[in-house]
């Protein structure tokens, strides 16, 4: 059969590779401590799940409209008015998680053989998305004393007549780290004069207690917002997220909606409603101070066996880990790890080619006494050479 030849330049998403290797090794019979991928280890707190339940149960299966529910797309315009941030419900549309988002933005802003910069690292899946629509990505190098983020002069400098706009994630993946408040009133007020901007803030909730700002949008209106329920509201499953977008592209992302995707999960939206009550962002958040708790135990426990993490992150819930001190690349001692000490880690070259054989993502995604099994695994790991 033949087959499109986008299939032959895709590359695999390796921390999928991953969990497939470690559930082989689960169905042997061992135990694998996941610190791979970016799943928050909590079930998805009581007030979701129930009104999820109630949805099926009184029969709200129907169809919704293709951008969303309009009360979900209002109670998402009040969460931002907590922050001081007004957003009209119009501009905001439900889509079938973040992935759905990026593919919906993909297919409005890029023509075939155009480009959009992108961080390295960064997250692996944004060039699929526009490589799907025939347009390419062009990496922005980012190092650990930059804090893993672009200054506006390297957009600059790469900003060339195929460029269309930019994707850029605060907080990021891999690194957790954020674009500083001044940098980013930069790059808004230059890209957006240019192109367009994304900006992925799907780990928006998981930052610090006193973060520079809570979206990109409390600096300007005119940069397009990634979200997504998966991350601090912990809703991975149900594959659910939203985008904020201008005005004038309104018209144009709801009939891509309507062809590529009908409408989001009308349970998932349901259930998205009880998101934003009381007691459930109440759990978001003691949550995200476990997350942070975490990250920090984690960086000391591997600041002691010798291993650095340049960029201490400022939200998410990864640690970006410099191993060369191990004397091994990033995917041997992957490799090892998993195969010998049944670890699960991501290696760097799953976010990019920039260092890649130098780092290694750990999702902050078990509690503190297991991590210290893992630090334990690890020391042994480093010490076998």
């Amino acid at each position: 059969m033949k087959r499109a030849d986008r299939l032959s330049t895709i590359k695999p998403f390796r921390v999928m590779e991953i969990m497939e290797r470690a559930a082989q090794l689960e169905a042997s019979g061992r135990s694998v401590i996941h610190m791979e991928v970016g799943e928050p280890d909590f079930a998805v707190c009581k007030e979701i799940s129930s009104a999820g339940a109630d949805a099926i149960n009184r029969g709200d299966t129907k169809y919704t409209s293709a951008t969303g529910l309009p009360e979900l797309r209002r109670t998402i315009s009040d969460y931002y008015l907590g922050f001081g941030i007004e957003v009209n419900p119009d501009q905001i549309v439900v889509t079938s998680g973040g992935s759905g988002g990026l593919l919906l933005l993909a297919a409005a802003l890029l023509n075939p053989s155009e480009r959009v910069l992108v961080t390295d690292p960064g997250y692996p899946c944004n060039e699929v998305f526009a490589e799907t629509v025939g347009a390419h990505v062009k990496r922005i190098p980012v190092y650990a004393e930059s804090h893993f983020q672009p200054h506006w002069q390297d957009l600059e400098s790469r900003w060339d007549d195929s460029v269309r706009g930019a994707l850029l994630a605060s907080p990021s993946n891999p690194t957790g780290t954020m674009i500083r408040r001044r940098e980013l009133q930069t790059i808004v007020d230059e890209a957006c004069d240019r192109g367009f901007l994304i900006v992925d803030e799907i780990y928006q909730g998981l930052v610090g207690d006193q973060p520079e700002y809570r979206s990109v949008l409390s600096l300007s209106s005119a940069p397009i917002v990634l979200q997504s329920f998966s991350k601090y509201f912990g809703m991975t499953g149900w594959r659910l997220g939203w985008i904020v977008i201008p005005e004038d592209l309104i018209d144009g992302v709801r009939k891509l909606a309507q062809n590529l995707f009908i409408s989001p999960s009308t349970i998932a939206q349901r259930a998205a409603m009880a998101a934003f009550t009381v007691d459930a962002m109440a759990e978001h958040e003691r949550r995200r101070k476990i997350f942070r708790e975490r990250a920090s135990h984690l960086q000391r426990g591997l600041e002691r066996l010798g291993l650095a993490v340049p960029a201490t992150p400022d939200g998410a819930f990864y640690l970006y880990v410099d191993v060369s001190a191990s004397g091994m690349t990033a995917s041997r001692l992957s490799r090892r790890l998993l195969d010998e000490y049944l670890v699960a880690t991501t290696p760097g070259l799953d976010f990019g080619e920039v260092n890649a054989e130098r780092y290694l993502r750990f999702a902050c995604t078990v509690d503190v006494e297991v991590m210290d099994q893992v630090l334990e695994r690890i020391a042994h790991a480093l010490a076998q050479g």
